[in-house]
């Protein structure tokens, strides 16, 4: 056999093993998806308002935090509403860990599917964005749970589940001024800090049991 028909007999062989990797790829079944359950935080969701400075107009977010164990947030969800804008912001923050570059994908129930990019990271987790139609928010105030796909690192799917409930009635109710809900949350973190120092206290002045007496020595 000639020089020449064993260079092209070998690159066949290549061809076809490339191939044969792509079938086997295309062939492998997806990874399975994990869905997480996520339960809010304490109190209910918040809509505070603000003038911003730049445009003069109002501003308004509704926020609430979840967590998959208590005192142990996972996400917060922001939406923010512009006077006088029909679009709307959605504003994620999720842990670290987490794929950047595929940004993140929501649904409310079983509805359209849309999409957002994360902007930003820190080392307490990363920020994410998605524009929005007033139309989704709709959905939301009518909707039972928010589903949030993310990617981690590893190449692992999880769907974050959030329960909606509440949010429609919050997001057209009253707004909070940013700096009074600062003073409540300080006093409530103040009384609280208080509350767990009495506590401590009480134990430390609690008198400690005796220890059991020890077995009288057998008479010899």
């Amino acid at each position: 056999m000639s020089k020449k028909r064993l260079r092209l007999a070998a690159l066949a062989a290549c061809i076809f093993a490339a191939g044969s990797a792509n079938a086997a790829e295309r062939a492998a079944p997806a990874p399975p998806v994990r869905r997480i359950e996520l339960t809010p935080m304490r109190g209910d969701w918040v809509k505070v308002c603000f003038q911003d400075a730049q445009s003069r107009r109002e501003v308004c977010y509704t926020t609430r935090d979840f967590a998959e164990e208590p005192e142990t947030p996972i996400v917060s969800l922001e939406v923010f509403d512009f006077r006088g804008d029909d679009g709307k912001l959605l504003r994620l923050m999720t842990p670290l860990g987490l794929a950047l570059k595929p940004g993140f994908r929501f649904t409310v129930d079983k509805g359209r599917q849309e999409s957002g990019a994360f902007e930003v990271c820190f080392p307490s987790g990363c920020y994410a964005d998605a524009k929005t139609p007033g139309a989704t928010i709709e959905a939301m105030k009518k909707g039972e749970r928010l589903l949030l796909s993310v990617k981690k690192i590893s190449g692992e799917e999880l769907t974050f589940s959030l329960p909606l409930a509440g949010f429609g009635a919050s997001f057209d109710g009253p707004g909070r001024d940013p700096k009074t809900l600062e003073a409540e949350q300080t006093k409530k973190l103040q009384e609280e800090l208080q509350k767990r120092a009495e506590e401590e206290k009480r134990k430390l002045e609690t008198p400690a049991s005796s220890p059991p007496a020890l077995p009288e020595a057998a008479p010899k």
